[in-house]
């Protein structure tokens, strides 16, 4: 049976993440990016000069109280978005916060708007773990 051939974006795209020595600096960036969306008040020490400060992902970890205890008077999208960051901070905790905002599969993550979305495949494809 033939194989269709893969679609010119998508090999581009998977050619240049697997020849980027650049993985942790383009999550990081992302990441800042997608902290800053969701509000710097939850990562990192909370203030906008530890956000500015902020030298990688380490500097800006999820403050899981505050989140669990902020995320119940979100709109239904800032949870969907924040609850998917913690995700990529720890899976047991954010697969936990995403089932708690109805969140069951990726094709859930269709609630966020076109910017949110972007920058969790950004994420997704630079992600090299925590």
């Amino acid at each position: 049976m033939p194989q269709e051939p893969i679609d010119p974006i998508l090999a581009e795209l998977i050619r240049t993440h697997h020849q980027s020595t650049q993985t942790p600096h383009l999550f990081f960036r992302a990441w800042k990016q997608a902290v800053q969306l969701a509000g710097i008040t939850y990562f990192g020490d909370g203030s906008r000069s530890g956000f500015q400060d902020a030298q990688s992902k380490w500097d800006l970890c999820p403050n899981m109280p505050l989140i669990q205890r902020a995320i119940g008077v979100m709109s239904h999208g800032e949870k969907v978005f924040l609850a998917a960051l913690v995700s990529f901070y720890n899976a047991e905790d954010g697969g936990r916060l995403l089932q708690a905002v109805d969140v069951h599969g990726l094709a859930d993550l269709g609630v966020l708007d076109a910017k949110r979305r972007a920058l969790i495949a950004h994420l997704i494809l630079n992600y090299s773990g925590w």
